[in-house]
């Protein structure tokens, strides 16, 4: 997994030029200049055909050799897959666009986030009572991983464990295991011993995409991320 072992950054491409882009076409500029403009956001083709009022022939032609000169590439969103966005050689698309660490080129990837729990169980199991800055510490300590997660990724990470039933939050009450832990803190346990290795149950939600999914927090009936839009959930179903 590539994201697993070593340590390192997410860190985003900055602008540089480019000699490339010194032999374009007046239709080639024309585009260039605005695919550019957009820095890490990327355009979507009929954007670009509305801004610059060109031929879809042209536009079409001009894609493909900014594509060959390598000034551009495509683009997945994960809002709008079916349409091409394309985006500055130069630039690493927002999370916006891709969907930031929780996917990979447009998917949900699953596997990168099943691991990542099940480091978090281990971690809350073998510190009977976690606080999340205290999960955070200890993934970036065991450097298991060459992502840099940020406080909000991982509660959102344990937040879909508490989802799954693996995880339970409480509060501290300042005694016993909460002893290092200030009062009214919310904190996390497991909700089972599990196996030999300590490692709880697995929840019945695993078996489907939210069981996996870190934003399942924000998913609501009529939000963004809602059930009626998200294609795994659609997918699990006709499954």
């Amino acid at each position: 997994m590539s994201r697993l072992q070593g340590p390192s950054s997410l860190k985003r491409k900055q602008p540089e030029s480019n000699s490339s882009s010194r032999s374009l076409t007046e239709h080639e500029r024309i585009l260039y200049d605005l695919i550019r403009s957009k820095q890490d956001m990327a355009i979507w083709t009929r954007d670009m055909k509305r801004e610059t009022n060109l031929p879809d022939n042209v536009v079409t032609k001009s894609l493909k050799s900014l594509q060959a000169k390598k000034l551009i590439k495509e683009v997945v969103n994960i809002q709008n897959k079916g349409r091409k966005h394309y985006i500055a050689a130069e630039f690493e698309p927002s999370k916006e666009i891709t969907g930031g660490t929780w996917y990979v080129e447009g998917n949900l990837d699953t596997e990168f986030i099943n691991f990542l729990k099940k480091h978090c169980v281990k971690i809350i199991y073998e510190q009977k009572v976690a606080t999340l800055e205290g999960i955070l510490d200890t993934i970036r300590k065991s450097r298991a991983f060459n992502v840099e997660f940020t406080p909000q990724q991982i509660k959102e990470i344990v937040n879909a464990l508490v989802f799954d039933n693996e995880v339970t939050e409480v509060e501290s009450n300042g005694m016993g295991e909460f002893d290092y832990i200030p009062v009214g803190k919310v904190c996390y346990r497991c909700t089972s011993k599990g196996g030999l290795k300590g490692e709880p149950k697995k929840g019945a939600m695993a078996s489907i995409p939210c069981g996996v999914c870190p934003q399942i927090s924000l998913c609501t009936a009529d939000g963004i991320i809602s059930p009626q839009t998200c294609v795994y959930f659609t997918k699990w179903l006709d499954f």
